[in-house]
């Protein structure tokens, strides 16, 4: 199976990152919003201009109050109450009213296709026609630029000027026109239904879904004298990103090389220590000892212990293939002694048992039974060794004092007296009954073979800062200075002769270890001295 390479899996994971934020403004339709809400700017912009403009036509007309009441609206609180809410003002008493643009496609309804303008019900007086018909001049010739749709109504809804050919129609079934004629500000959106075929990416807005509708009303003196109600398609964002091609083509290239940047600093940072260490493992496979050692430059924390952690088990397991090899050979060497010895009284017994004497005969069984009872008690040591190199740590709790009470009274029997001294109170330490036992047992057994009949022990027990310490000392011959050194490796005995393993010692210091202890060898000026350091019980 074929698998990514990591630094492919970087530029990937780099690139969507770095595109992720442009799939999102998609995906919101934020950009999209922006175009529709710089349309409704553009649309009241502009119909402010008109409004303006067909107010100061109207007011040229020279209308008299009753017909100013005739063909206005009043503004009754309520309205102006809704017109000042729509009304952004910066100061209590400033004359400056902004309108800001508020529409959003993601929040904002979006309405059907506006209905067919219907037939007016009255016709507009003179003066308003005259005063529309000046303005719509100026509307059509604006709309060359603007592209925007705009129409005016009179007071009564009724269209008096537009760049279209909807005059002396009436529009007051819009809800746009008939809310501007109350005296609101009306931003909506409509769908843009064509039957057209779909234009070309550089048409400026024919392409999009929805269209802006923008409505206000033409005030002057709290009348309402008509409405503006302009409408335009906004430019959808494929027409947008159509116009910025050449700019997103940049973009996209410097975000490309950004990726590439990145993926190559991430490449020497990461990839790079990675396939080192991968390298050093391939070359201890192949049986290179000292092959992996930790990496001069590992850039990163987590590669640096990476590669102090394979380092570490690579030397792990070669001390451990070390030990096995070496402990095989010893195990070998062990137990091929008896059994050469058992092979070759067996053949003799076989040969010449008839020839034997009696005495003979006892001598040979003898020998054999001494040699099995080796092989015996070299396979119980290798067994204890065994275990004690795989123990784990629990949280058995054993009190130390009858234990050592208990050994004292066995081995007083065997003619090996046993003084205990205990410093304190009765000591627990974090060790089960039957491991505290073979600890000591081991030491006692090992004084038994080395140290003759006239053999002594002395046991001194008490607490050492965090931990429980002991004293084992006797009156033996002692350990020469060149034997110090190897008295803790299997299998390494000067009383082979007298049934010695050559194991004891290292089945305690292997029980020791693994429970957090520890045992050494410290000078004596007669006999033997060991210093043992166990951990205490866990509270309870």
């Amino acid at each position: 199976m074929r698998r990514p390479r990591l630094h492919t899996l970087l530029f990937l994971v780099n690139l969507a990152i770095l595109v992720l934020p442009l799939s999102g403004i998609a995906l919101l339709r934020v950009y999209e919003s922006v175009l529709v809400r710089q349309t409704e700017s553009e649309l009241i912009a502009q119909g402010v201009f008109v409004k303006e403009i067909f107010k100061n036509a109207l007011l040229r007309q020279g209308l008299s109050p009753q017909q100013i009441q005739q063909y206005s609206l009043p503004m009754e609180s309520q309205t102006q109450t809704t017109e000042q809410s729509t009304i952004q003002v910066t100061e209590p008493a400033s004359r400056w009213k902004p309108r800001a643009a508020k529409l959003d496609l993601s929040k904002d309804t979006i309405l059907g296709k506006p209905s067919d303008p219907l037939p007016a019900t009255h016709t507009p007086h003179r003066s308003i026609s005259e005063a529309g018909a000046q303005t719509m001049a100026i509307m059509r010739n604006a709309q060359i630029t603007t592209l925007a749709a705009m129409r005016l109504v009179d007071s009564r809804g009724t269209v008096i000027a537009s760049t279209n050919q909807s005059l002396q129609q009436s529009l007051m079934h819009w809800p746009e026109v008939s809310r501007a004629l109350q005296g609101q500000h009306v931003s909506l959106m409509r769908r843009r239904i064509s039957d057209e075929p779909v234009p070309p990416l550089q048409s400026i807005s024919r392409g999009a879904g929805v269209r802006v509708f923008v409505a206000m009303p033409v005030l002057h003196d709290d009348r309402i004298y008509g409405a503006v109600v302009l409408s335009r398609t906004p430019a959808n964002i494929m027409q947008a990103l159509h116009g910025k091609r050449y700019e997103l083509a940049y973009a996209a290239l410097l975000i490309v090389g950004v990726v590439l940047f990145i993926t190559l600093v991430t490449s020497l940072t990461i990839s790079n220590p990675v396939r080192a260490v991968i390298a050093q493992t391939q070359r201890a496979v192949r049986g290179e000892k000292g092959a992996v050692t930790p990496l001069e430059s590992p850039y990163t924390h987590e590669v640096a212990e990476l590669s102090q952690a394979v380092a570490h088990m690579a030397l792990t397991l070669e001390q451990r293939a070390d030990y096995i090899r070496d402990f095989a050979a010893h195990v070998s060497h062990e137990f091929k002694t008896p059994l050469t010895a058992i092979k070759g009284a067996v053949e003799l017994l076989q040969d010449h048992s008839e020839a034997m004497t009696a005495e003979e005969k006892n001598r040979f069984l003898q020998n054999l039974n001494n040699d099995a009872s080796r092989l015996e008690n070299l396979v119980q040591k290798l067994l204890e060794l065994a275990k004690a190199d795989t123990m784990v740590l629990g949280q058995e709790r054993t009190l130390i004092t009858p234990v050592l009470q208990s050994l004292q009274e066995t081995y007083r029997h065997a003619g090996l007296p046993v003084e205990l001294q205990f410093s304190g109170d009765s000591l627990a330490v974090n060790m089960d009954e039957a491991t505290l036992s073979s600890v000591f047992t081991n030491l006692l057994e090992n004084t038994r073979q080395h140290g003759g009949h006239q053999a002594k022990v002395h046991i001194v027990v008490k607490r050492s800062q965090e931990n429980v310490s002991i004293v084992y000392q006797d009156n033996g011959t002692g350990i020469s200075s060149a034997n110090a050194k190897k008295i803790f490796q299997p299998f390494f005995t000067t009383a082979r002769n007298n049934g010695g393993t050559g194991l004891g010692l290292a089945v305690v210091q292997s029980i020791l270890k693994a429970h957090n202890g520890q045992i050494r060898l410290t000078p004596s000026q007669q006999g033997v001295r060991f210093e043992l350091e166990l951990a205490p019980a866990p509270s309870t």
